[in-house]
């Protein structure tokens, strides 16, 4: 292995360095972006039946706040339930785009790794027929190892650059469609809340 990245130049080490930031980014998304620790099950609910019974507090508040993405959004609309439907929808639209924000940390960065290493490769066979050409100005197509060398490096590079950069681009997509999937069910469940404070449907949440 050490040989082959030997091969592939200099360049293979930005190369390899793209490598380990889009795995440490997938690891923390794939992480972050459970849909138990998104949208936990029943905190809708619980939140409910707290208000319902009087129990709700502002410590209560602050642990839901700060327990969920979704717990964040609830608790937003929560404490501004009592200026009308319309400034609790606002606060909650407010709290999701913060939410949003966070949920996609790091996609930017995997979007450029997916972007760039491709280019990286391509860098790499571009200045490895430079140097199988200028080889052979300077000393004809006699000397094989010199040819394959230069030929070695440009496969070399565009080969990795093209390893690390499709899997980064799918991850990428499957974090857009994952988010998209939790924000719309965060959405439904804010909208749920709003329409039981203000009467317009009954009192049972799941």
């Amino acid at each position: 292995m050490f040989e082959l990245i030997k091969s592939g130049g200099w360049l293979m080490l930005p190369i390899i360095a793209c490598s380990v930031a889009a795995m440490a980014i997938c690891f923390e998304r794939l992480w972050f972006l459970k849909t138990g620790r998104v949208i936990p099950q029943g905190l809708l609910a619980e939140v409910w039946e707290l208000i319902r019974s009087g129990e709700m507090t502002p410590e209560r508040l602050r642990v839901i706040s700060e327990g969920s993405p979704l717990g964040s959004v609830i608790v937003s609309g929560v404490r501004n339930a009592r200026y009308g439907r319309e400034i609790m929808k606002d606060s909650i639209e407010e709290s999701a785009s913060h939410v949003i924000h966070e949920l996609e940390r790091y996609l930017n960065p995997l979007g450029t790794i997916a972007a760039v290493t491709p280019l990286l490769g391509l860098l790499g066979t571009v200045i490895g027929m430079i140097k199988v050409f200028t080889a052979i100005m300077i000393q004809g197509t006699g000397n094989a190892n010199v040819l394959a060398g230069g030929i070695s490096e440009a496969l070399i590079t565009t080969a990795a650059g093209l390893s690390v950069a499709i899997p980064a681009l799918v991850m990428h997509r499957y974090f857009q469609r994952r988010i998209d999937t939790l924000v719309i069910t965060m959405e439904q469940e804010a909208v749920k809340l709003v329409e039981v404070l203000h009467g317009e449907r009954d009192d049972s949440l799941s």
